[in-house]
C-alpha cells in the first residue's frame, strides 16, 4: 500500500519561504516520477514541479526561479523548497506519485501566503 505523507506548510508573508516535504512508504526510486500540484477552491489542480526517476526536473512557468524540487532516497521523501513566495501561490499542495498508469496522492496540506 502506498501513502504519501507531506508536511511543512503554513502561513507565511509575501516574499518568505518554506519546504514541503512529502514522505512515501516505498522506496521513492520505485516511482517513475514523482512531484507537487497544487488547487485553489473552484479550480483545477494544476503542476508545480516534477522530478522523475532519473532526476529529470519539470517546472511550472510560475515557479520555475522560485521553487526547487529535491529528494532524498534515504528518507524515501521529495522536497519542495519555495522561495519569494507570492498571495498568487496560496492553495492547497499535494504530492503525487506515479508508476506507469498507476498514481497516488497525499492528503495536501495547505500554504497560505499573506501580503
Amino acid at each position: 500500500q502506498v501513502q504519501l505523507m507531506e508536511s511543512g506548510g503554513g502561513l507565511v508573508q509575501a516574499g518568505g519561504s518554506l519546504r514541503l516535504s512529502c514522505a512515501a512508504s516505498i522506496n521513492i526510486f520505485e516511482f517513475n516520477s514523482m512531484g507537487w500540484y497544487r488547487q485553489t477552491p473552484g479550480k483545477q489542480r494544476d503542476l508545480v514541479a516534477t522530478i522523475n526517476v532519473g532526476g529529470v526536473r519539470n517546472y511550472a512557468e510560475s515557479v520555475k526561479s522560485r521553487f526547487t524540487i529535491s529528494r532524498d532516497g534515504a528518507q524515501k521523501t521529495i522536497y519542495l523548497q519555495m522561495t519569494g513566495l507570492e498571495p498568487e501561490d496560496t492553495a492547497v499542495y499535494y504530492c503525487n506519485a506515479r508508476i506507469l498508469s498507476r498514481e497516488w496522492w497525499g492528503q495536501g496540506i495547505q500554504v497560505t501566503v499573506s501580503s
